[in-house]
């Protein structure tokens, strides 16, 4: 097949898209297709044009990739691609909105509060929150611009530093505990994974340095828990209308309660990357998962043909 892969764009995680298309690029060449390689820029339209791809292989990430707007573009442009649809990325992106739904079905997920710092004033401290809580970017990824606030100062410090890159903060009640992740491929959950992080938290250097976090496959915890976060991490990617692969992640208390941090709709596909590990342990290569991926966009586009 010839292949587009998209990879780079304007957000804050560029370099880590570029290592998960670069590697992607490498299994598409081993698979023998026909793959090239393009940004995500004001070129993008004429260059996937000039290319003219069987698929596009989405290995973008944060603004511009996983937030709806380059599913809108291919959707316009009646190319199929690797990922969830327009609707479900702008969803999963917003971690307000996630959270909101997560809450309205029942599903456990830290309490928060969502500030706007468009006008130039810093928010207070939220008095719905009590300190030490997570300050995160209410629509990005890859744990860029998180910080944990455990004083007032840290607070002041934190929304300082989020005000020159994103407009909207969100503040999460922090939840010590145990960090693991689920993903789920097709319709089916992957083995859970317990992170062990040499930060922390697993921050943006501890996801992508080598050496900033272990993954222990299949996680050391009990099959009731195993099954239970299973079952949490296909709820959300129903819930939220995912298709071909997801990753959500979680905290477990040390009472044995798992809560939902975040659903990511285009996980990382980097050497360093949680998803592929859970693949590869259920008997799925790199290579293997790649091409599954292929092949669901690819039957998206032969239902149509058929309808």
């Amino acid at each position: 097949m010839k292949v587009a892969v998209v990879m780079g764009g304007p957000s804050a995680e560029r370099e880590v898209s570029i290592e998960s298309g670069t590697c992607v690029m490498r299994a598409l060449a081993t698979l023998g297709h026909d793959a090239k390689s393009l940004d995500f820029d004001e070129r993008f339209i004429d260059a996937l044009r000039e290319i003219a791809p069987d698929v596009v292989f989405n290995a973008l990430h944060g603004r511009g990739g996983e937030d709806g707007t380059i599913q809108g573009v291919l959707e316009w442009m009646g190319i199929p691609y690797t990922g969830s649809g327009v609707a479900a990325c702008a969803i999963s992106m917003d971690k307000h909105l996630t959270k909101k739904l997560l809450a309205a079905e029942g599903l456990p997920t830290p309490a928060w509060d969502v500030f706007d710092l468009t006008g130039g004033t810093l928010p207070l401290l939220p008095g719905s929150l009590e300190l030490p809580l997570v300050a995160k970017p209410r629509a990005s990824g890859s744990s860029a611009g998180v910080a944990i606030v455990k004083t007032h100062e840290a607070w002041t410090k934190a929304m300082i530093d989020a005000s020159s890159r994103t407009p909207e903060i969100l503040a999460e009640e922090f939840v010590p505990g145990r960090e693991f992740s689920c993903g789920v491929l097709g319709e089916e959950a992957l083995p859970v994974v317990e992170i062990v992080s040499t930060d922390e938290f697993y921050s943006y250097d501890a996801k992508y340095k080598p050496g900033g976090s272990r993954h222990l496959i299949p996680a050391p915890i009990d099959h009731d828990l195993t099954a239970r976060l299973q079952t949490l991490a296909l709820s959300v990617h129903r819930l939220i209308g995912l298709r071909d692969y997801s990753r959500t992640d979680f905290i477990v208390t040390d009472h044995g309660r798992p809560t939902i941090l975040e659903v990511n709709a285009l996980p990382g596909m980097t050497p360093q990357s949680l998803l592929p590990d859970e693949a590869q342990h259920a008997g799925i290569s790199y290579e293997a998962l790649v091409e599954r991926l292929l092949q669901y966009a690819l039957a998206r586009l032969n239902q149509i043909s058929v309808s």
